[in-house]
């Protein structure tokens, strides 16, 4: 786990050795692989955690390890889904992550799983999982956080639902979600999203409880929507991996015009095998699950704040380091660099208030919408009638990128900046003291949700002083996420991670 003087280690290897491609020549230069006694203590093994209760003699702390055994007829998808269901209502009264517990329903689409015939080529047969709430599961009210809806359940199942039921998958639950999935934490009238690794502090948001339903080892996959950071920061606060594809390779239709194309439907989990089956589902792409080395890749590594004045807590900025120095150990090629944020803070803030506008100009009783959410709308009506929202905006920035990723093929960056807000009730709290406390924890995520490119936050350590866990993101352009997935692959076997917490 992250301690003071493997991190100031990691630092002087990126800063000195690991500097293996010069940011103006690209030239390769050798280097020395670093000495492996800064490696997270591996808990890959069923037993290893002592979280997590006894279970059958198959591996299931894994979605993986849990569809080949009910492929194979180890156990049954009842058996998994009963045992996840214990798991939930004896941990989730510490944590808040669900608004809703299927336990009957669960159970019973679990023992209709048993008639398939096609139940031993299913790629998530048995697995429960878990689904946000802002997203249509049949039977099921879709809150998205609110008291401003009609209450009324869904008639049929979001896009990315069905998927996962076709797959095999079971939904044991839907996760908490903050008030039309805008803010940065999640808590509501019904209570509070706290991390399980330190439950003073917010268990991030908008898809806070289903980071904190996986973090917690309650179950081993959960569905999330990302606009603004919304998957890669709880998975980041509950230390587990994150996921944001890019545009078009899920079914997004997350609330109006998912959010002009900022919002996409992603994975968090324990494990980026578990991320990559979940996502190769979600994109029915099978080739996706498939995590074979990538080649030699051009990283560059940028942790300056996209504010000038914005503040990186140095653990955070560590975190970056020592993802990039597990892509040394691999074989890749870092380069220290600034990302071109030029414009970029502007145009996601007036994109936020407009896609709260538009949402809530769905909403059958607007005037039941939080008192923080009413400004947000009010501002981003503003907003739309003054014509400040252009498309030119994200051209002239995406632009920037294209020609960063013309020297580079990943870029790593810390995924938040400090420590999560401390847990609490924030929607009760002033417009101001919300926007500030989101902003100022969680800069570096928007940037991709903004030019609709894909993401990944994967753990990299825990805070030395609160005990909560620090992640880096990686990143890249249109298509990339296949090389995403295998880098974090090759991060998760050079640094890996205890995957639940104790």
């Amino acid at each position: 786990m992250y301690d003071e003087g493997t991190a100031l280690a990691d630092r002087t290897a990126v800063n000195g050795v690991l500097m293996t491609m010069d940011d103006s020549t690209g030239a390769n230069i050798d280097h020395e692989p670093l000495d492996r006694t800064d490696a997270h203590p591996a808990s890959s093994a069923p037993d290893s955690s002592p979280f997590l209760d006894p279970l059958p003699p198959v591996d299931a702390t894994t979605a993986t390890g849990i569809a080949a055994a009910v492929q194979q007829g180890s156990v049954t998808a009842e058996q998994m889904v009963r045992d996840a269901l214990d798991r939930i209502h004896a941990r989730d009264r510490k944590v808040n992550a669900f608004s809703v517990v299927r336990t009957e329903a669960a159970l019973a689409e679990a023992r209709a799983l048993a008639d398939r015939p096609d139940l031993d080529m299913l790629p998530l047969a048995g697995v429960p999982v878990v689904v946000k709430n802002n997203v249509d599961v049949a039977g099921e009210v879709t809150r998205a956080g609110s008291l401003a809806g009609d209450g009324l359940p869904a008639a049929g199942d979001h896009p990315v639902v069905r998927r996962l039921r076709a797959a095999g998958a079971v939904v044991v639950g839907l996760t908490s979600v903050p008030e039309l999935g805008l803010w940065g934490v999640t808590d509501s009238t019904e209570g509070i999203t706290r991390s399980p690794w330190n439950q003073r502090f917010s268990a991030g948001g908008s898809s806070g409880g289903s980071g904190a339903a996986v973090g917690a080892g309650m179950v081993t996959l959960a569905h999330g929507n990302d606009g603004l950071g919304s998957v890669r920061i709880p998975a980041a606060c509950c230390g587990v991996v994150g996921l944001k594809p890019g545009r078009g390779l899920v079914p997004a239709e997350v609330g109006v015009d998912s959010w002009g194309g900022m919002t996409e439907n992603g994975v968090l989990a324990t494990t980026v095998a578990d991320a990559a089956l979940m996502l190769s589902v979600l994109a029915d792409r099978a080739a996706l699950a498939d995590l074979e080395q990538p080649p030699t890749l051009r990283i560059g590594l940028a942790t300056a704040p996209p504010l000038a004045l914005g503040r990186v807590d140095r653990a955070w900025t560590t975190a970056a380091d020592r993802a990039a120095a597990a892509a040394a150990r691999a074989g890749h090629t870092i380069g220290v660099s600034e990302l071109p944020y030029q414009g970029a803070t502007f145009a996601l803030m007036l994109r936020w208030v407009a896609n709260a506008a538009r949402e809530a100009a769905a909403v059958p009783y607007p005037e039941m919408l939080q008192p923080r959410t009413r400004t947000h709308v009010a501002l981003g009506k503003l907003a739309l009638r003054s014509g400040l929202v252009r498309a030119a905006q994200v051209d002239r920035i995406e632009a920037r990128l294209l020609d960063y990723f013309e020297r580079y093929d990943v870029v790593v960056t810390p995924t938040l900046a400090t420590a999560p807000p401390r847990a609490g009730r924030w929607h009760r709290r002033p417009w101001l003291a919300n926007v500030v406390a989101n902003v100022s924890y969680s800069p570096f995520t928007p940037l991709w949700n903004l030019v609709g490119w894909p993401a990944i936050s994967v753990p990299t350590g825990l805070h030395p002083r609160t005990g909560m866990p620090l992640a880096a993101q990686l990143a890249g352009p249109p298509g990339s996420e296949s090389t995403l997935l295998r880098l974090a692959a090759q991060i998760e076997s050079t640094l890996p991670w205890r995957r639940t917490c104790p």
